[in-house]
């Protein structure tokens, strides 16, 4: 199977128009959310600053074929404007903390999202092009290192050299 025939269509779709199509897609038998990422267009100074890319795919289940697929492109700033689709496919639960965890993109109906990939003290979204790369994030453990009853933690302890 080539590239394009696992990519699929793309649509572009109008944020308040978003949750209508996808729902529409799923009624037209797209019964499996695979992906929902997003990418930073700042660098490039586009408008819209964000596209939420939503992945989605026709799958036969009783012959396990894929019957085609369809990437719904949907342009967005930083103001929450999409509505969650997790009554569509609960799989989007996760997909959308994966959003707003790595790029700050928020979902209307979501108010108590919490962080998926990161930890709950971490400040700002590390995939967004806007993020100071030599930020120094709040410390996980204590400054020691040492976790007690954690063998686990810090496994490889760092050397402290003139000593």
């Amino acid at each position: 199977m080539s590239a394009d025939a696992i990519r699929g269509e793309r649509r572009d779709v109008e944020p308040a128009r978003c949750r209508e199509e996808l729902a529409a897609l799923k009624a037209d038998g797209y019964n499996v959310l695979v992906d929902m990422t997003c990418v930073d267009h700042r660098a490039r100074g586009r408008q819209p600053r964000f596209d939420v890319i939503y992945r989605l795919m026709k799958f036969d289940a009783a012959e396990g074929r894929d019957l085609g697929r369809v990437e719904v492109h949907c342009g967005v700033d930083e103001a929450p404007v999409l509505r969650s689709v997790m009554d569509l496919w609960p799989i989007a639960d996760w997909l959308e903390r994966e959003v707003w965890d790595m790029f700050g993109v928020r979902f209307a109906d979501r108010p108590d999202i919490k962080r998926l990939l990161m930890y709950e003290t971490f400040e700002g979204h590390p995939l967004r092009k806007d993020y100071p790369i030599a930020k120094r994030q709040p410390l996980i453990g204590p400054m020691d290192g040492n976790k007690p009853n954690s063998p686990s933690f810090n496994i490889l302890k760092p050397t402290v050299t003139g000593e």
